[in-house]
């Protein structure tokens, strides 16, 4: 039952996201013939040339007969050409989906790295300095817009020391930077939440049971403590794939590298209206297939947890 539930639930998610993305783009001002004409042409397009162009692409069509023409093309594994002749819809994300995932998996790695050692500190040496020290680099973390860590990262590690590239893409050197400036803010949650669910699991009565038989502090934490303490944590990743891919978005612009949120800006400021809805049905469908990963990491390693929601 679990599969079809979960497959349902995607159906509607991914449609509901098609279509709030063809209600916004339509509310959007300008005209996307006029706008695309005039930057093909280098002038003012004329009225013919526009009616044409309209007429051509479909767009004087209702909104939801346009709506039902694209959807049943996406149906048949067919997103569409972009309006300036780069080729087709489908491509263009094969080309730069690559570039956003690298950022993506760096970024979360940079997360898990910086928030289970810094979690597990903190909750270990509760109301210590090392504690205050923890929570206040954690509410900075989060504090900080990626944007201006972003400049931030590139004044000093790229210009100031040298250290790393300022843009681009391509090599391991030029992700560091952009996946420090998206894995900031996820790691200071994950780091709160890491410590606040570590030590409610360390109020526990099995751990004490564990510390009643000799078992070494050390050990209490990392093999009895830690995985159940997890389960929150591992959800958490998963639902900040959303935080991940949004953040990707003003990363990719300030580092310039061409993944799908340069792609998708890009493609706004020209509506390019057959790129933004690839993109965004691609993203939507990344975020629902990684909740999907999550239910099943999260029933891996808790049986007793139904992914349904009700205890087995």
């Amino acid at each position: 039952m679990f599969p079809l539930r979960r497959l349902a639930s995607t159906v509607v998610v991914l449609l509901g996201v098609t279509i709030l993305t063809y209600g916004l783009i339509f509310l959007t001002p300008g005209d996307p013939a006029t706008v695309v004409l005039q930057e093909q042409l280098g002038h003012q397009p004329s009225e013919q040339s526009v009616r044409d162009f309209r007429a051509e692409q479909g767009l004087d069509d209702p909104v939801p007969v346009q709506y039902a023409n694209w959807l049943a093309d996406v149906l048949r594994g067919d997103l569409g050409d972009s309006y300036y002749g780069d080729g087709p819809v489908l491509e263009l994300l094969v080309d730069h989906l690559p570039q956003t995932l690298a950022l993506a998996g760096a970024s979360i790695l940079v997360a898990i790295c910086v928030a289970l050692p810094a979690g597990i500190a903190s909750a270990c040496y509760r109301g210590t300095r090392i504690d205050y020290a923890s929570q206040l680099i954690a509410l900075l973390g989060v504090s900080t817009p990626n944007f201006w860590l972003g400049y931030l990262l590139i004044i000093v590690g790229a210009l100031r020391l040298g250290l790393f590239p300022v843009a681009g893409a391509g090599s391991l050197p030029q992700l560091v930077l952009p996946a420090i400036t998206l894995g900031t803010g996820m790691a200071a949650v994950l780091t709160r939440l890491v410590r606040s669910s570590l030590l409610e699991v360390l109020a526990e009565p099995f751990v004490d049971g564990a510390r009643a038989r000799g078992v070494p502090g050390r050990a209490v934490v990392v093999v009895h403590a830690l995985r159940t303490a997890l389960l929150p944590v591992v959800t958490m990743i998963g639902l900040q794939l959303g935080y991940v891919l949004g953040g990707a978005v003003v990363v990719e612009v300030v580092f310039q590298r061409p993944g799908l949120g340069t792609l998708l800006v890009d493609a706004v400021f020209a509506r390019d209206y057959p790129v933004v809805q690839g993109v965004t049905l691609l993203v939507g469908t990344l975020f629902v297939a990684v909740n999907l990963l999550t239910d099943l990491v999260y029933r891996r390693l808790d049986p007793r947890v139904s992914i349904g929601g009700v205890g087995t």
